[in-house]
């Protein structure tokens, strides 16, 4: 069999298992152009974009691949949500957010574990812990994980939303704002956040992992369902990066350097110390993460009153998918 046909094949068997979304294979011929994003928290995305190797795989079929730079996992929601791309990069309760909300997502792929973001303020700052927060202007990016990781660290120390000022600021800008003393603190994301760390001796006042949700590689339901062989090529090219980054720690840091714009060391900051790329497969782990960090959304009235959020993240995590297409580490 030819490699196309087998593409096809794994990606027909893949769909299959799932039922909810039928495989319509005749529109997989009619796909001309790709188009995904690219992130400076999605290390995997930004050697893709260096390399070219999805340009290569979708060229033997006529496909072009278009990049579209997501700021933020608000930015690629956004996007898909409008149709304006098929495949973007977001943190997991962001996409669950946006899932439970409308957006037409589904997730075969998790392209990270990271730590990329904590509460950040100035070195000069009085501020010692999360209880000297109360009152305070505090910036952070709405719909994305830096904003969802600020209020369950709110609720961790008892202050409501209503007793810190929200700065709606996009992630860079929360840091020009944080470093020039408009805001008290900012809820951070790298590499911006390692940046300040490193270049403006910013402190973290509080970290915490389990509150850093999954790199989630999120695919519009339509274009899963009408083209998985597309789908099944992307994730192949993803885990082509992953492995890289793996032996290639230095190398990757240097591009996320260059296409940041930020220093080698704040690169592998991040890289090294904030990133964990061992498990790519979307499993029960992911599930029972996004399900214990759900509660946020009802209790901050960012979904609907009465939304069953156990439903919506096994509507978005698709466990199944990659199960056929990624070999067992």
């Amino acid at each position: 069999m030819q490699r196309r046909t087998l593409l096809k094949y794994s990606a027909a068997t893949a769909l299959g298992a799932l039922g909810a979304l039928p495989l319509i294979a005749s529109s997989a011929d009619t796909l001309k152009e790709l188009r995904l994003d690219y992130a400076y928290y999605s290390p995997s995305s930004l050697v893709l974009k260096r390399f070219g190797w999805l340009e290569d795989d979708f060229k033997k079929d006529g496909v072009s691949v278009k990049w579209v730079l997501s700021q933020g996992s608000n930015r690629a929601l956004e996007y898909l949500n409008s149709g304006s791309i098929d495949i973007g990069s977001s943190a997991g309760l962001a996409a669950l957010l946006s899932k439970a909300n409308g957006n037409p997502i589904r997730v075969p792929y998790v392209f990270s574990r990271p730590e990329w973001t904590a509460l950040v303020v100035r070195k000069d700052s009085a501020i010692k812990q999360l209880s000297d927060l109360k009152g305070k202007k505090i910036a952070a990016t709405k719909g994305t994980d830096p904003y969802l990781f600020l209020l369950r660290a709110l609720k961790v120390a008892g202050i409501k939303r209503s007793e810190i000022e929200h700065i709606p600021l996009q992630h860079a800008d929360g840091r020009v704002a944080l470093e020039q003393g408009r805001v008290d603190a900012w809820a951070g994301l790298d590499p911006m956040m390692a940046a300040s760390e490193l270049e403006s001796g910013s402190r973290l006042i509080y970290r915490n992992v389990a509150f850093n949700t999954y790199g989630f590689l999120n695919v519009r339901e339509e274009f899963i369902q009408t083209q998985p062989a597309a789908v099944t090529k992307v994730i192949l090219a993803y885990e082509r990066a992953r492995k890289w980054i793996i032996a290639n720690p230095s190398e990757a840091a240097r591009i996320l350097s260059e296409e940041a714009k930020v220093s080698l060391q704040v690169a592998l900051l991040q890289i090294k110390l904030r990133t964990d790329l061992s498990n790519p497969q979307p499993s029960s782990e992911h599930i029972l993460a996004l399900q214990a960090a759900s509660p946020i959304l009802l209790d901050e009235t960012l979904v609907k009153p009465g939304t069953d959020l156990n439903k919506v993240v096994t509507a978005l995590v698709d466990t199944r998918f990659a199960s056929s297409i990624l070999k067992p580490a």
